[in-house]
């Protein structure tokens, strides 16, 4: 008769290390469909780098417009805030003089008072001398209802001003968690960028700087001229503030980009812009949604020097129109203020703001 076997028993070390390899596959897979960067993702040729990160930096700018229009917000709500406070602060010292005042009143009567009036005219000494008293004293009990109607009307007016600062509060929390969001998605797709950049050999990445700059300046010969002749853009403009914006544009060409930065030194695009007519005493808005409805919308065919270009449709970019097809403009972090064709980005239209 056989031997009677028991049968095997899985190890339960195997089977624990198994399920943890497993688990630890389907995290990483997990990971990798989130956001899109995940090791597992197949080798991306330069042009699909180049793409995805040009797609990443337009999200990017997008997201920095919406950052630029909450921090406008969020500025604006901490000047009111300032004013009201301040305004509060000269009411209650104002309120503090007046109860100081009804404080002295209410103490001078009670030292006075006691007796009342018909006895006090009985009694004195010179009935006429007290009836001349006693209108004095109506005529001041008169004042003293006017003054107190005058702080009960102050403490309202200060509790008014309260609450209107409570509510530029909340709104400025509001915007603070907005801006909050928004960094966090502008610097989660700049990092993005920036990663799938760096996977490409350095060959790799000096070639798509290369393709870039050829193709900012598609037109090369008027790029060229451009960047070294800008009196004839100037000389163009339609008026001096036109001309004086076109001038501080081509004096910021290679200014690095940076997203939300107006100047003097780095910009994002609409703070270049902002920068520009500022220069030339014209304040504009701070965004590109709104920097486009700042002025009088212009065709493509009618462009003169100094009109803004706006792009995308979502219009999330802008640039300085400088004629012969060309723009100024801050591209994305990884290249600096340059003139750039028109056709660099799908155009969306065209305000004249001087």
């Amino acid at each position: 008769m056989a031997a009677h076997r028991k049968p095997r028993q899985r190890s339960a070390g195997g089977n624990t290390a198994r399920t943890a390899w497993t688990i630890a596959l389907a995290g990483a897979a997990t990971a990798t469909g989130f956001d899109g960067t995940g090791h597992a993702e197949p080798q991306l040729t330069p042009a699909q780098v180049k793409a995805k990160v040009d797609r990443l930096y337009q999200e990017a700018e997008a997201a920095t417009e919406k950052y630029n229009g909450a921090k406008e917000k969020a500025d604006a709500a901490e000047q009111r805030i300032r004013a009201l406070q301040d305004e509060a602060a000269r009411k209650t010292e104002k309120l503090n003089s007046a109860r100081e005042a009804l404080g002295s009143m209410a103490a001078a009567q009670y030292r006075d008072g006691g007796l009342d009036p018909a006895l006090q005219l009985a009694l004195s000494a010179d009935p006429d001398r007290y009836l001349d008293g006693a209108e004095f004293a109506e005529r001041a009990g008169n004042r003293q209802a006017a003054s107190v109607e005058s702080v009960r009307r102050q403490l309202r007016e200060i509790e008014q001003l309260r609450g209107a600062a409570h509510i530029e509060l909340t709104s400025l929390k509001s915007r603070q968690a907005e801006l909050k969001q928004h960094k966090k998605t502008i610097t989660g797709k700049l990092d993005t960028a920036r990663t799938l950049l760096s996977r490409l050999t350095a060959e790799e990445q000096a070639q798509l700087q290369q393709s870039g700059t050829d193709r900012a300046g598609r037109s090369s010969t008027g790029a060229r001229e451009a960047l070294t002749a800008p009196g004839s853009a100037t000389a163009q403009a339609p008026n001096a503030r036109a001309a004086a914006a076109v001038s501080y544009a081509y004096a910021k060409l290679g200014s690095p980009y940076v997203w939300g930065a107006t100047g003097p030194n780095a910009f994002d695009c609409s703070g270049l812009t902002q920068a520009a007519y500022r220069s030339a005493g014209l304040s504009l808005p701070r965004t590109t949604y709104a920097q486009i409805d700042a002025g009088r919308r212009v065709s493509r065919s009618e462009l003169l020097p100094g009109d803004l270009v706006f792009f995308y449709s979502g219009i999330s970019h802008v640039g300085l129109y400088i004629g012969n097809g060309q723009m100024i403009h801050a591209p994305n972090p990884s290249a600096p203020v340059r003139v750039a064709p028109l056709d660099e980005m799908p155009f969306a239209g065209a305000t004249r703001v001087s």
